[in-house]
Protein backbone atom coordinates (compact mmCIF):
# COMPACT_ATOMS: atom_id res chain seq x y z
CA UNK A 1 0.00 0.00 0.00
CA UNK A 2 1.37 3.32 -1.09
CA UNK A 3 0.86 6.73 0.93
CA UNK A 4 1.51 10.40 -0.43
CA UNK A 5 3.91 12.03 1.58
CA UNK A 6 3.07 15.38 3.92
CA UNK A 7 5.12 18.44 4.71
CA UNK A 8 7.44 18.11 7.60
CA UNK A 9 5.65 21.18 8.66
CA UNK A 10 2.76 18.94 10.18
CA UNK A 11 4.70 17.13 12.47
CA UNK A 12 4.13 17.77 16.05
CA UNK A 13 6.60 20.11 18.00
CA UNK A 14 6.67 18.43 20.93
CA UNK A 15 9.57 16.28 21.13
CA UNK A 16 7.75 13.13 23.31
CA UNK A 17 5.02 13.03 20.66
CA UNK A 18 7.49 12.55 17.43
CA UNK A 19 9.35 9.72 19.07
CA UNK A 20 6.30 7.69 20.17
CA UNK A 21 2.83 8.71 18.27
CA UNK A 22 1.77 5.54 18.47
CA UNK A 23 1.67 4.92 22.31
CA UNK A 24 0.14 8.58 22.39
CA UNK A 25 -3.01 7.55 19.96
CA UNK A 26 -3.26 4.20 21.61
CA UNK A 27 -3.97 5.50 25.57
CA UNK A 28 -5.82 8.39 23.44
CA UNK A 29 -7.96 5.91 22.37
CA UNK A 30 -8.28 3.90 25.82
CA UNK A 31 -9.77 7.14 26.97
CA UNK A 32 -11.95 8.37 24.60
CA UNK A 33 -14.13 5.02 24.01
CA UNK A 34 -14.40 4.72 27.76
CA UNK A 35 -17.48 6.93 27.03
CA UNK A 36 -18.76 3.78 24.80
CA UNK A 37 -19.92 1.55 27.39
CA UNK A 38 -20.03 3.97 30.53
CA UNK A 39 -23.65 3.39 31.17
CA UNK A 40 -23.24 -0.33 31.20
CA UNK A 41 -20.83 -0.20 33.68
CA UNK A 42 -23.19 1.10 36.07
CA UNK A 43 -26.12 -0.74 34.57
CA UNK A 44 -26.69 -3.07 37.99
CA UNK A 45 -26.73 0.40 39.85
CA UNK A 46 -28.90 1.92 37.35
CA UNK A 47 -31.23 -0.66 38.13
CA UNK A 48 -31.65 0.09 41.49
CA UNK A 49 -31.53 3.58 41.31
CA UNK A 50 -33.54 4.47 38.86
CA UNK A 51 -35.67 1.27 38.08
CA UNK A 52 -34.35 0.31 34.85
CA UNK A 53 -34.68 -3.17 32.96
CA UNK A 54 -32.52 -5.79 30.71
CA UNK A 55 -34.15 -3.95 27.95
CA UNK A 56 -33.75 -0.60 28.97
CA UNK A 57 -30.38 -1.18 29.35
CA UNK A 58 -30.27 -2.64 25.82
CA UNK A 59 -31.94 0.04 24.28
CA UNK A 60 -29.14 2.45 25.99
CA UNK A 61 -26.39 -0.06 24.32
CA UNK A 62 -28.44 0.37 21.08
CA UNK A 63 -29.01 3.96 20.87
CA UNK A 64 -25.04 4.31 21.32
CA UNK A 65 -24.34 2.10 18.19
CA UNK A 66 -26.75 4.00 16.31
CA UNK A 67 -25.64 7.40 17.44
CA UNK A 68 -22.18 5.76 16.04
CA UNK A 69 -23.61 3.99 12.82
CA UNK A 70 -25.09 7.87 11.84
CA UNK A 71 -22.49 9.32 12.82
CA UNK A 72 -19.79 7.31 10.96
CA UNK A 73 -22.29 7.88 7.81
CA UNK A 74 -21.96 11.64 8.01
CA UNK A 75 -18.58 11.62 8.09
CA UNK A 76 -17.67 9.46 5.29
CA UNK A 77 -20.72 11.02 3.15
CA UNK A 78 -19.69 14.09 3.72
CA UNK A 79 -16.02 13.44 3.41
CA UNK A 80 -15.32 14.92 6.91
CA UNK A 81 -13.28 12.15 7.06
CA UNK A 82 -10.93 12.91 4.56
CA UNK A 83 -11.22 16.56 4.10
CA UNK A 84 -11.33 17.48 7.71
CA UNK A 85 -7.67 17.28 9.81
CA UNK A 86 -8.05 13.80 11.38
CA UNK A 87 -6.51 14.77 14.84
CA UNK A 88 -8.90 18.49 14.86
CA UNK A 89 -11.68 16.25 14.32
CA UNK A 90 -10.76 13.34 17.09
CA UNK A 91 -10.38 16.12 19.63
CA UNK A 92 -13.58 17.77 18.81
CA UNK A 93 -15.59 14.77 19.22
CA UNK A 94 -14.05 13.67 22.16
CA UNK A 95 -14.41 17.03 23.69
CA UNK A 96 -18.60 17.18 23.05
CA UNK A 97 -18.64 12.86 23.69
CA UNK A 98 -17.46 14.00 27.11
CA UNK A 99 -19.82 16.99 27.90
CA UNK A 100 -22.55 14.82 26.54
CA UNK A 101 -21.88 11.55 29.30
CA UNK A 102 -21.54 14.03 31.67
CA UNK A 103 -25.53 15.30 30.50
CA UNK A 104 -27.07 11.85 30.73
CA UNK A 105 -26.55 11.66 34.50
CA UNK A 106 -29.21 14.99 34.53
CA UNK A 107 -31.15 12.95 32.70
CA UNK A 108 -31.10 9.36 33.27
CA UNK A 109 -34.52 8.77 34.91
CA UNK A 110 -36.01 9.63 31.28
CA UNK A 111 -35.39 6.57 29.57
CA UNK A 112 -36.35 8.76 26.07
CA UNK A 113 -33.73 11.82 27.24
CA UNK A 114 -31.32 9.08 28.40
CA UNK A 115 -31.67 7.29 24.51
CA UNK A 116 -31.17 10.59 22.90
CA UNK A 117 -28.30 11.33 25.36
CA UNK A 118 -26.39 8.29 24.27
CA UNK A 119 -27.14 8.43 21.16
CA UNK A 120 -25.67 11.61 21.07
CA UNK A 121 -22.73 10.08 22.55
CA UNK A 122 -22.46 7.34 19.63
CA UNK A 123 -22.45 10.51 16.99
CA UNK A 124 -19.17 11.97 18.79
CA UNK A 125 -17.55 8.05 19.11
CA UNK A 126 -17.89 8.37 15.11
CA UNK A 127 -15.13 10.88 15.39
CA UNK A 128 -12.75 9.03 17.84
CA UNK A 129 -12.76 5.23 16.33
CA UNK A 130 -12.64 5.79 12.43
CA UNK A 131 -10.13 8.45 12.96
CA UNK A 132 -8.10 6.90 15.33
CA UNK A 133 -7.43 3.95 13.13
CA UNK A 134 -6.29 6.46 10.12
CA UNK A 135 -4.08 8.59 13.06
CA UNK A 136 -2.59 4.77 13.46
CA UNK A 137 -2.13 4.02 9.57
CA UNK A 138 -0.76 8.40 9.02
CA UNK A 139 2.24 7.20 11.48
CA UNK A 140 3.28 3.63 11.12
CA UNK A 141 1.94 2.15 7.59
CA UNK A 142 4.22 -0.59 7.13
CA UNK A 143 3.10 -2.84 10.06
CA UNK A 144 -0.40 -1.61 10.49
CA UNK A 145 -1.77 -4.84 11.72
CA UNK A 146 0.33 -4.66 14.35
CA UNK A 147 -0.48 -1.06 15.20
CA UNK A 148 -4.25 -1.62 14.73
CA UNK A 149 -3.81 -4.44 16.99
CA UNK A 150 -2.85 -1.93 19.73
CA UNK A 151 -5.37 0.62 18.51
CA UNK A 152 -8.33 -1.93 19.07
CA UNK A 153 -6.99 -3.70 22.22
CA UNK A 154 -6.69 -0.47 23.64
CA UNK A 155 -10.62 0.01 22.27
CA UNK A 156 -11.40 -2.66 24.03
CA UNK A 157 -9.74 -1.77 27.44
CA UNK A 158 -11.61 1.45 27.12
CA UNK A 159 -14.73 -0.51 26.53
CA UNK A 160 -14.14 -2.13 29.83
CA UNK A 161 -12.91 0.73 31.85
CA UNK A 162 -16.67 1.70 32.87
CA UNK A 163 -16.83 -1.49 34.84
CA UNK A 164 -13.19 -0.99 36.31
CA UNK A 165 -14.30 2.26 37.14
CA UNK A 166 -17.56 1.11 38.99
CA UNK A 167 -15.47 -1.32 40.88
CA UNK A 168 -13.28 1.55 42.20
CA UNK A 169 -15.90 3.67 43.25
CA UNK A 170 -18.18 0.78 44.56
CA UNK A 171 -19.28 2.55 47.51
CA UNK A 172 -19.73 5.97 45.56
CA UNK A 173 -22.55 6.80 43.62
CA UNK A 174 -23.15 5.96 40.08
CA UNK A 175 -22.35 8.85 38.86
CA UNK A 176 -18.76 8.93 39.33
CA UNK A 177 -17.92 6.38 37.19
CA UNK A 178 -19.68 8.37 34.23
CA UNK A 179 -17.78 11.68 35.45
CA UNK A 180 -14.22 9.91 35.64
CA UNK A 181 -14.98 8.26 31.90
CA UNK A 182 -15.72 12.18 30.92
CA UNK A 183 -12.58 13.43 32.24
CA UNK A 184 -10.77 10.56 30.84
CA UNK A 185 -12.02 11.45 27.03
CA UNK A 186 -10.96 15.37 27.22
CA UNK A 187 -7.20 13.86 28.17
CA UNK A 188 -7.82 11.89 25.21
CA UNK A 189 -9.05 15.20 23.03
CA UNK A 190 -6.01 16.79 24.72
CA UNK A 191 -3.29 14.36 23.40
CA UNK A 192 -4.43 14.09 20.13
CA UNK A 193 -4.87 17.97 19.10
CA UNK A 194 -1.76 18.17 20.42
CA UNK A 195 0.03 15.09 18.39
CA UNK A 196 -1.17 15.81 15.35
CA UNK A 197 -1.30 13.97 11.70
CA UNK A 198 1.54 11.81 10.76
CA UNK A 199 3.54 12.10 7.58
CA UNK A 200 2.12 9.44 4.99
CA UNK A 201 -1.37 10.62 4.84
CA UNK A 202 -2.63 13.80 3.20
CA UNK A 203 -3.71 16.13 5.69
CA UNK A 204 -6.93 16.59 4.00
CA UNK A 205 -8.48 15.06 0.69
CA UNK A 206 -9.58 17.77 -1.61
CA UNK A 207 -13.60 17.74 -2.87
CA UNK A 208 -14.79 14.36 -2.81
CA UNK A 209 -18.46 12.61 -4.24
CA UNK A 210 -20.84 11.35 -0.97
CA UNK A 211 -20.78 7.60 -0.92
CA UNK A 212 -17.11 7.89 -1.94
CA UNK A 213 -16.04 5.19 0.59
CA UNK A 214 -18.46 2.60 -0.93
CA UNK A 215 -16.37 2.37 -3.96
CA UNK A 216 -13.58 0.52 -2.10
CA UNK A 217 -16.49 -2.26 -1.97
CA UNK A 218 -15.35 -2.68 -5.97
CA UNK A 219 -12.36 -4.25 -4.52
CA UNK A 220 -12.18 -7.86 -4.12
CA UNK A 221 -10.18 -7.91 -1.34
CA UNK A 222 -11.68 -4.61 0.62
CA UNK A 223 -14.82 -6.50 -0.04
CA UNK A 224 -13.91 -10.28 1.50
CA UNK A 225 -12.14 -8.15 4.75
CA UNK A 226 -15.45 -5.94 5.13
CA UNK A 227 -17.74 -8.90 5.04
CA UNK A 228 -15.66 -10.91 7.54
CA UNK A 229 -15.53 -7.58 10.28
CA UNK A 230 -19.30 -7.76 9.51
CA UNK A 231 -19.63 -11.28 10.80
CA UNK A 232 -17.32 -10.34 13.47
CA UNK A 233 -19.35 -7.66 14.87
CA UNK A 234 -22.98 -9.29 14.62
CA UNK A 235 -20.96 -11.31 17.58
CA UNK A 236 -18.86 -8.63 19.13
CA UNK A 237 -21.06 -6.12 20.62
CA UNK A 238 -23.88 -8.20 21.71
CA UNK A 239 -20.87 -10.42 23.75
CA UNK A 240 -19.70 -7.86 25.37
CA UNK A 241 -23.47 -6.28 26.34
CA UNK A 242 -23.79 -9.94 27.65
CA UNK A 243 -21.09 -10.31 29.93
CA UNK A 244 -22.62 -8.50 33.05
CA UNK A 245 -25.20 -11.04 32.99
CA UNK A 246 -22.94 -13.86 32.30
CA UNK A 247 -20.53 -13.39 34.76
CA UNK A 248 -23.65 -11.88 37.21
CA UNK A 249 -25.25 -16.12 36.61
CA UNK A 250 -21.87 -17.09 37.40
CA UNK A 251 -20.96 -15.58 40.60
CA UNK A 252 -24.64 -16.17 41.89
CA UNK A 253 -24.02 -20.01 41.29
CA UNK A 254 -20.97 -20.05 43.04
CA UNK A 255 -22.58 -17.93 46.11
CA UNK A 256 -19.82 -14.91 45.76
CA UNK A 257 -20.31 -11.38 46.56
CA UNK A 258 -22.21 -9.52 43.82
CA UNK A 259 -19.13 -6.89 44.43
CA UNK A 260 -17.27 -9.17 42.39
CA UNK A 261 -19.38 -8.13 39.21
CA UNK A 262 -17.79 -5.44 37.71
CA UNK A 263 -14.33 -6.61 38.88
CA UNK A 264 -15.15 -9.71 36.50
CA UNK A 265 -16.90 -8.30 33.70
CA UNK A 266 -13.59 -5.76 33.42
CA UNK A 267 -11.50 -8.48 33.24
CA UNK A 268 -13.15 -10.61 30.49
CA UNK A 269 -13.61 -7.84 28.25
CA UNK A 270 -10.07 -6.33 28.79
CA UNK A 271 -8.46 -9.21 28.26
CA UNK A 272 -9.26 -8.32 24.34
CA UNK A 273 -6.04 -5.91 24.62
CA UNK A 274 -3.57 -8.72 24.92
CA UNK A 275 -5.32 -10.74 22.47
CA UNK A 276 -5.20 -7.42 20.05
CA UNK A 277 -1.47 -7.43 20.95
CA UNK A 278 -1.35 -10.78 20.14
CA UNK A 279 -2.66 -11.36 17.08
CA UNK A 280 -0.90 -8.14 15.72
CA UNK A 281 2.72 -9.29 16.32
CA UNK A 282 1.30 -12.83 15.07
CA UNK A 283 0.10 -11.04 11.53
CA UNK A 284 3.32 -9.94 11.27
CA UNK A 285 4.60 -13.36 10.64
CA UNK A 286 2.11 -15.05 9.01
CA UNK A 287 -0.65 -12.50 7.62
CA UNK A 288 -3.59 -10.49 8.76
CA UNK A 289 -6.07 -12.99 6.85
CA UNK A 290 -4.43 -16.24 8.41
CA UNK A 291 -4.89 -14.35 12.38
CA UNK A 292 -8.29 -13.21 11.66
CA UNK A 293 -9.32 -16.49 10.59
CA UNK A 294 -8.39 -18.45 13.53
CA UNK A 295 -9.72 -15.77 15.67
CA UNK A 296 -12.89 -15.71 14.15
CA UNK A 297 -13.48 -19.47 13.97
CA UNK A 298 -11.66 -19.76 17.86
CA UNK A 299 -14.76 -17.45 18.64
CA UNK A 300 -17.57 -19.13 17.15
CA UNK A 301 -16.19 -22.17 18.40
CA UNK A 302 -17.31 -21.06 22.00
CA UNK A 303 -19.87 -19.46 20.81
CA UNK A 304 -21.58 -22.60 19.80
CA UNK A 305 -19.89 -24.55 22.93
CA UNK A 306 -20.91 -22.32 25.83
CA UNK A 307 -24.43 -22.96 25.74
CA UNK A 308 -24.17 -26.38 25.91
CA UNK A 309 -21.69 -26.29 28.71
CA UNK A 310 -24.08 -23.76 31.00
CA UNK A 311 -25.44 -26.41 33.21
CA UNK A 312 -21.45 -27.50 34.37
CA UNK A 313 -18.93 -25.75 36.85
CA UNK A 314 -19.45 -21.83 37.08
CA UNK A 315 -15.63 -21.63 37.35
CA UNK A 316 -15.37 -23.52 33.92
CA UNK A 317 -17.63 -21.25 32.37
CA UNK A 318 -16.03 -18.21 34.26
CA UNK A 319 -12.20 -19.38 32.33
CA UNK A 320 -14.30 -19.81 28.71
CA UNK A 321 -15.72 -16.27 29.31
CA UNK A 322 -11.73 -15.21 29.64
CA UNK A 323 -10.90 -16.87 26.29
CA UNK A 324 -13.68 -15.76 24.67
CA UNK A 325 -12.86 -12.27 25.92
CA UNK A 326 -9.14 -13.07 24.24
CA UNK A 327 -10.35 -14.49 21.18
CA UNK A 328 -14.01 -11.95 20.31
CA UNK A 329 -11.57 -9.05 19.30
CA UNK A 330 -8.38 -10.12 18.14
CA UNK A 331 -9.61 -10.18 14.79
CA UNK A 332 -10.74 -6.40 14.57
CA UNK A 333 -7.52 -4.76 14.16
CA UNK A 334 -6.67 -7.62 11.49
CA UNK A 335 -9.52 -7.04 9.40
CA UNK A 336 -9.04 -3.40 9.46
CA UNK A 337 -5.30 -3.75 8.63
CA UNK A 338 -7.11 -5.84 5.29
CA UNK A 339 -9.73 -3.08 4.63
CA UNK A 340 -6.91 -0.36 5.13
CA UNK A 341 -4.47 -1.91 2.24
CA UNK A 342 -7.12 -2.49 -0.19
CA UNK A 343 -8.89 0.75 0.45
CA UNK A 344 -8.33 3.69 -1.85
CA UNK A 345 -5.40 5.87 -0.17
CA UNK A 346 -7.24 9.48 -0.31
CA UNK A 347 -10.39 7.98 0.72
CA UNK A 348 -8.68 5.77 3.49
CA UNK A 349 -11.36 7.35 6.37
CA UNK A 350 -14.20 7.36 4.17
CA UNK A 351 -13.95 3.70 3.18
CA UNK A 352 -13.04 2.68 7.20
CA UNK A 353 -15.95 4.76 8.38
CA UNK A 354 -18.66 2.74 5.36
CA UNK A 355 -17.51 -0.26 6.50
CA UNK A 356 -17.59 0.79 10.73
CA UNK A 357 -21.27 2.42 9.87
CA UNK A 358 -22.30 -1.05 7.91
CA UNK A 359 -20.74 -3.86 10.71
CA UNK A 360 -22.32 -1.62 13.77
CA UNK A 361 -25.53 -1.22 12.19
CA UNK A 362 -25.59 -5.18 12.62
CA UNK A 363 -24.60 -5.06 16.12
CA UNK A 364 -28.34 -3.16 16.41
CA UNK A 365 -30.73 -6.25 15.80
CA UNK A 366 -27.81 -8.93 17.85
CA UNK A 367 -27.64 -6.45 20.61
CA UNK A 368 -31.94 -6.02 20.68
CA UNK A 369 -32.07 -9.90 20.51
CA UNK A 370 -29.95 -10.77 23.18
CA UNK A 371 -30.68 -8.60 25.89
CA UNK A 372 -34.62 -8.69 25.53
CA UNK A 373 -34.41 -12.78 25.45
CA UNK A 374 -32.25 -13.00 28.19
CA UNK A 375 -35.03 -13.05 30.81
CA UNK A 376 -36.43 -16.27 28.96
CA UNK A 377 -33.67 -17.94 27.65
CA UNK A 378 -30.24 -17.48 29.87
CA UNK A 379 -27.43 -18.59 27.92
CA UNK A 380 -28.79 -20.09 25.37
CA UNK A 381 -29.01 -16.97 23.40
CA UNK A 382 -25.99 -17.04 22.52
CA UNK A 383 -26.68 -19.18 19.89
CA UNK A 384 -28.49 -16.27 17.98
CA UNK A 385 -24.81 -15.21 17.68
CA UNK A 386 -23.78 -17.75 16.19
CA UNK A 387 -24.13 -17.11 12.09
CA UNK A 388 -22.02 -14.06 12.41
CA UNK A 389 -18.69 -15.92 12.93
CA UNK A 390 -19.87 -18.51 10.30
CA UNK A 391 -21.14 -16.63 7.61
CA UNK A 392 -17.69 -14.09 8.19
CA UNK A 393 -15.35 -17.51 7.61
CA UNK A 394 -17.57 -18.36 5.05
CA UNK A 395 -16.73 -14.86 3.33
CA UNK A 396 -12.74 -14.90 4.21
CA UNK A 397 -12.53 -16.98 1.54
CA UNK A 398 -11.98 -14.34 -0.77
CA UNK A 399 -9.07 -13.40 1.29
CA UNK A 400 -7.16 -16.63 0.50
CA UNK A 401 -5.05 -15.20 -2.02
CA UNK A 402 -4.66 -11.82 -0.24
CA UNK A 403 -0.72 -10.72 1.31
Amino acid sequence: MRFPSRLASNQPSNAFLARAPLAVIVIAQLFGTSLWFSVNGVGLALQQAVGLSESDLGLLTIAVQAGFIIGTLLIATTGLADRVRASHLFAISAVAGALINAAFIGVAESISLAAAARFLVGLCLAGIYPLGMKLVVSWTPTHAGAALGWLVGMLTLGIASPHLLRGLTLHLPWQWPLLLASALALLAALMIFKLGVGPHLPAKASGGRPWAGLAAFRQKYFRAAALGYFGHCWELYALWALVPFLVARELERLAAAPGLQPWLSFAVIALGLPGCVWAGRWSRRVGSARVAFVALATSGMLCLAYPLLSGTSPWLLLTLLGIWGVSVIADSAQFSALASAAAPPERLGAALAMMNAVGFGLTIPSIALVTALWASQGPWVIWWLLPGPVLGLIAMRGLSSSK
